[in-house]
């Protein structure tokens, strides 16, 4: 079966509405993503999974354009949505990345799919985030997210998790029970944890149209290395969302509430 790579996406957002499709250098942001994951090594499909509501027509009329599969859902019942798209596409294994991350690496996502194929995993994930909240070292920078989810895990955590924040999270199910399924997480050589790099409000996005400004190639997608280089040139910018980190609120995944 293919692998499938299924982004996350909806214009609602408490914090920045429409995030999504705001433009960077021209083009929407969830375009970029898009481009960043079709590049990966071992992604045979992108499709974007977005909900049933009107106000995310705006999403599948840019998928329209762009010529990407776009699947239709559940706006709060992220895991069904998510399920449900891998199940029309066929998807196994199933590449789980959100549209708040524009950074999106192939190079990284690449290397998450030789590291699931290389072992008997159920899921696999890039060090970072809520899966990886209680690891000493060897994170990845928030916005580099990705998960690697064997389809047969994915139906279990469909079928059986009840609790709201599993279902609006897709995974937590999934990479909190270490009993029920065969996990992996991919580290980082170098711990980037004091890197805020996902799109969650205006200072995360000022700094990411920033890095874009600088390191975006039409030709070909800029990565983590280029990233951190130009950052350490210019370190008065990673002020702009420094306050930010340590209010994601990804200690609460680990206690879920109940349905």
């Amino acid at each position: 079966m293919p692998s499938i790579a299924i982004i996350q996406a909806r214009m609602g957002s408490s914090r920045l509405p429409g995030k999504v499709l705001r433009p960077i250098l021209g083009k929407p942001m969830l375009m970029h993503i898009v481009e960043r994951v079709r590049a990966a090594y071992g992604v045979d499909r992108v499709v974007v999974a977005t909900s049933d509501r009107l106000v995310d027509e705006k999403i599948r009329s840019t998928c329209r354009q762009h010529d990407i599969d776009c699947f239709s859902g559940d706006e709060h019942d992220v895991l069904d949505r998510f399920y449900k798209a891998a199940n029309q596409y066929d998807g196994d294994p199933v590449i789980r990345i959100t549209a708040d991350c524009p950074l999106a690496d192939p190079g990284v996502i690449s290397e998450l799919i030789k590291t699931y194929h290389g072992g008997h995993y159920d899921h696999v994930g890039v060090a970072t985030g809520a899966g990886a909240l209680f690891l000493d070292g060897g994170r990845f920078p928030d916005g580099y997210d990705a998960e690697c989810i064997r389809f047969d895990a994915l139906h279990k955590a469909w079928t059986e998790a009840t609790a709201s924040s599993d279902r609006e999270h897709v995974t937590p199910y999934i990479w909190r029970q270490p009993e029920l399924f065969c996990l992996g997480l991919m580290k980082s050589q170098t711990d980037y944890s004091s890197l805020r790099l996902t799109v969650d409000n205006e200072e995360d996005f000022r700094l990411i149209e920033s890095i874009y400004s600088a390191l975006y190639d039409p030709k070909r997608p800029f990565v983590l290395d280029e990233v951190v280089a130009w950052l350490h040139e210019n370190p008065k910018l990673l002020q702009i969302n420094q306050h930010l980190i340590g209010q994601e609120g990804y200690a609460a995944l680990w206690q879920p509430t109940a349905a």
